[in-house]
């Protein structure tokens, strides 16, 4: 036990009642049951150096026990990381580094942002996955770190936490040491109304290495992360801990999980765990020399990076260079007319990527030859990670997004995965979280529309393509044909304020001629002539719709602009004379698009109308269902000739 380990403690459960009862809001309790072990994890095992907090090979810690994030800004504090006293006084408060809920990106030494129960349990398998591609592939003396981090019984009660749990077992993870703090408390209760599951059998049975300890024993604590560092499979330490611990009133209670001790338990805590209660914010002796930062094993790893003769392809993984990614890959290129589906053009695209950038990785789940993410790169398996590139992450399509989010934040990758649109159901806490951390990764979804076909509306996504556009920061790309396809990806490459999402067809659609406005969102795809009668806006495979109803327009003398948007949202931060000269004003705007059709009256304006389907689909051949729901050329010229009428 560190001789300074109740000096830590106290200060943390102090700075946890102070910060909370200031802002009358937060979550005491964590904070104050979990004191020991975080104190032990990170004044004895985990390596970090406060003043340089992005050095590639520190270890990662992540609370995915978010709620007591208290514990975590009194940690970074106390070990020197840019998170003053001033600024947990500023606990949840407009402007501070410290809100409700850690925020990467906002707080220095915060790995990841949590929340979310689960999400980062899954954020830490990717981020540990990462860790060992990179030590296997460029070696040790650049890449030699371990991903360790706190977890409560929500963490454990959600699926995704069991789906990454499962991968991590199968692939023998072994850098993974999760404390778990079981209190035995939740929200509404014990956690023996609904959470009786003996969860240690269930991590065993999945191949984790599982122990129990007081979480209260600092000294057993340490041996439990010292026996859990020796073994081939990621562990799990079970931790018995009490919530709240130090208030004679609340200890053990869920009244302790989510609300602020007050002023008079809150003195009657400071009272029984040796703090001058008539004090705020304190600091005790001794507890800001606890923690040691790995200055020297830094500048060592320097030194060894600088010897190294794999220098410049490690430093060339960790920088992503999108620009240089694309200038150095072999494009595809396709014969115009030619109908190739944009999944398969996609797969194209992506063998020539990932054959010129071995730090893009990624995989499916279960679903790689319909996604289109067979590219020929080795397999991760429990055996091997060096140099590899595809990860089979199984049905797991929500811990594949969380994954996929750790692998991005620890760096030294670009991840991909891919699944159907319809799943995207399935993984969306796992893209809203990558859109708030601003997140760089591809979301490959194909399978986009009604026109799968027979599968029928289970499969049949209507609403997804409008949900993922509702999220702030995400970059959504259905391309009209081959030559989008490669715009999109080329996009998402240099793309590094949050996810791009690619939405991809299952049928053949025609190669159109290329334009080098794809790449600025939308642009004209066939002008139709001077002073256009209307414009057709669509998105994939409404565009050849569009070009159809443009041809039928044509012969009856009304002269039709053919829109493509491939991504709507890069299209709407261009310059506004660019936009007029797209989507002139005056000209009715008719929208197109297999799909709900809120959303498009942004782009088609108070004259405009929409052709969509506000419905569930059916299972039938995709032509049929063009046909009945109103997807053909002549279907839409018709809605055109009532626009202008």
């Amino acid at each position: 036990m560190h001789p300074h380990h109740e000096a830590v403690v106290n200060t943390i459960k102090g700075l946890a009642i102070d910060a909370v009862n200031a802002a009358d809001s937060g979550h005491p309790g964590m904070p104050m049951g979990a004191a020991d072990m975080a104190t032990v994890l990170w004044t004895q095992f985990l390596q970090f150096v406060p003043t340089d907090p992005t050095w590639p090979d520190r270890d990662r810690f992540v609370l995915s026990a978010g709620h007591g994030s208290m514990l975590l800004y009194s940690l970074l504090h106390l070990s020197g990381f840019d998170v003053s006293m001033d600024d947990l006084k500023a606990f949840r408060q407009w402007g501070s580094k410290t809100p409700g809920h850690p925020e990467v990106g906002h707080t220095p030494g915060v790995e990841t942002t949590t929340g979310p129960l689960g999400q980062g349990f899954a954020t830490g398998v990717g981020m540990a996955l990462a860790e060992r591609h990179l030590r296997e592939t460029y070696g040790p003396e650049l890449c030699d770190h371990w991903t360790y981090g706190i977890v409560g019984d929500g963490d454990l009660m959600e699926g995704v936490a069991s789906e990454a749990a499962s991968l991590a077992g199968h692939l023998k993870l072994s850098r993974i040491v999760y404390l778990y703090d079981d209190n035995q408390i939740t929200i509404d209760g014990g956690t023996d109304i609904a959470f009786t599951e003996d969860v240690g059998a269930r991590f065993e049975a999945m191949g984790w290495h599982v122990l129990h300890v007081d979480g209260h024993d600092p000294e057993a604590i340490e041996v439990a992360i010292d026996e859990a560092r020796k073994e081939d499979a990621p562990s799990l330490i079970c931790c018995r801990t009490v919530i709240g611990q130090g208030s004679p009133n609340r200890q053990g209670t869920s009244e302790a999980h989510g609300k602020p001790l007050g002023a008079t338990e809150g003195r009657l805590a400071k009272l029984a765990i040796g703090l001058d209660p008539e004090q705020t914010f304190v600091v005790l002796d001794g507890a800001r020399d606890a923690f040691t930062s790995a200055t020297a094993a830094r500048d060592a790893w320097k030194a060894r990076l600088d010897a190294h003769p794999r220098k410049e392809a490690f430093l060339a993984a960790l920088a992503r260079d999108g620009a240089a990614a694309i200038a150095g890959t072999a494009w595809p290129s396709f014969e115009v007319g030619k109908k190739v589906a944009t999944r398969k053009s996609s797969e194209a695209a992506l063998k020539a990527i990932v054959k010129a950038n071995p730090w893009v990785i990624g995989g499916s789940a279960d679903l790689a030859g319909s996604n289109g993410t067979q590219v020929g790169t080795a397999h991760f398996t429990p055996e091997a990670f060096g140099g590899k590139g595809t990860i089979d992450f199984g049905v797991r399509e929500h811990a594949m997004g969380a994954i996929c989010n750790g692998i991005s934040l620890h760096g030294g990758a670009l991840p991909y995965g891919a699944t159907f649109l319809m799943f995207h159901d399935y993984q969306r806490p796992a893209l809203r979280l990558a859109a708030l951390m601003g997140t760089p990764g591809v979301w490959i979804y194909t399978h986009d529309s009604i026109f799968l076909g027979e599968d029928g509306p289970t499969h049949q996504p209507v609403s997804t393509l409008l949900a993922i556009r509702a999220l702030p920061r995400v970059r959504v790309w259905r391309p009209a044909d081959a030559t989008e396809t490669v715009t999109a990806w080329k996009a998402a490459l240099t793309y590094d304020r949050g996810p791009s999402v690619l939405v991809l067809t299952r049928q053949g659609l025609p190669t159109l001629h290329a334009s080098a406005d794809a790449a600025r969102g939308g642009y004209v795809v066939e002008d139709g002539g001077d002073a256009p009668d209307v414009c057709l806006l669509g998105t994939g495979s409404e565009v050849e719709t569009c070009l159809d109803a443009a041809r039928i327009l044509a012969a009856d003398g009304v002269k039709a602009r053919v829109v493509s948007l491939p991504c709507r949202e890069l299209f709407w931060e261009q310059d506004a004379a660019y936009k007029a000269s797209v989507l002139p004003a005056g000209v009715p705007r008719l929208s197109v698009e297999a799909a709900v059709t809120l959303g498009w009256e942004r782009w088609t304006g108070t004259d405009g109308a929409q052709v969509g389907l506000d419905d569930f689909g059916h299972s039938a051949p995709a032509e049929v269902l063009a046909e009945k729901l109103g997807f053909t050329g002549a279907a839409v010229a018709a809605r055109a000739r009532d626009l202008l009428a």
